[in-house]
């Protein structure tokens, strides 16, 4: 499979669960439900009731701070994406359009997920913050 189909399935998994969260997650949920019944009518109600409990799962991750979940979310759909998309290739101009007419939610509505790795030896410190920090050292 091609790296553009690949980061393509990325781009759908991580918008998928990220929209899960939001005021956008049922016209999200319906544009994935139709591409799997255009694509695969037959799985399409079992990537419905999937997609209903991935949610729930999310929620009560978030609720608990449990990332990994949502990290894991992430990753099966990025998967199922991907394996839909090599099965069925012409299906990827729809998955686009899709994730186009969700861009705006994405980019104004949804939170971001931002990951920091940072390695500190001997004496030295790590400072990271995804927005303000206040260090005060005394």
């Amino acid at each position: 499979m091609e790296a553009q189909m690949i980061e393509l399935a990325r781009a759908a998994g991580t918008a998928v669960v990220t929209l899960m969260a939001t005021d956008a997650w049922e016209r999200a949920r319906e544009g994935v439900v139709a591409l799997w019944r255009r694509a695969s009518p037959a799985r399409a109600e079992g990537v419905l009731n999937e997609l209903d409990a991935a949610r729930d799962d999310l929620l009560a991750a978030r609720e608990t701070g449990d990332e990994l979940t949502e990290q894991e979310l992430r990753e099966a759909w990025t998967g199922r994406v991907r394996r839909l998309l090599s099965e069925r290739p012409e299906v990827a101009s729809d998955l686009r359009q899709i994730l186009s007419e969700l861009d705006p939610v994405l980019r104004d509505g949804a939170p971001r997920t931002v990951r920091m790795r940072a390695e500190a030896s001997g004496s030295g410190r790590v400072y990271q913050a995804g927005r303000d920090q206040h260090i005060t050292e005394r």
